[in-house]
């Protein structure tokens, strides 16, 4: 099943506590295509007014079983999908979104 907010996305399932969590997990290849920072400061207010908790931002990654190393990958915690959607898809994100757009090659996933 694909969304409709970011690149590529799918969908796994995953319990916490008994209830039903969704988090974003976005991967970033290639370097900055461009000045990537601007995204950066203000996407995480939008996340944190949607309720989202980031759970992983970082550059310090090993491959495991695979040649192919993200530059970066971030997760998001959400307690529930409306959550997700209405973050990704508010107007306030839409308006930042072309500075992530025009400034990496990623893919992002939903996963519950």
């Amino acid at each position: 099943m694909c969304l409709f907010f970011l690149p590529n996305m799918q969908v796994s399932t995953c319990i916490k506590g008994g209830l039903m969590v969704f988090f974003v997990a976005a991967t970033y290849y290639d370097g900055e295509k461009g000045d990537y920072s601007e995204y950066i400061e203000k996407v995480a207010p939008i996340v944190a007014k949607y309720h989202g908790r980031y759970i992983v931002r970082s550059e310090r990654i090993t491959p495991f079983c695979s040649d192919k190393c993200p530059k970066r990958i971030i997760i998001i915690e959400f307690d529930t999908r409306e959550q997700l959607e209405k973050c990704f898809l508010s107007e306030e994100y839409k308006k930042i979104s072309v500075l992530r757009e025009n400034s990496v090659e990623g893919n992002a996933f939903i996963i519950e």
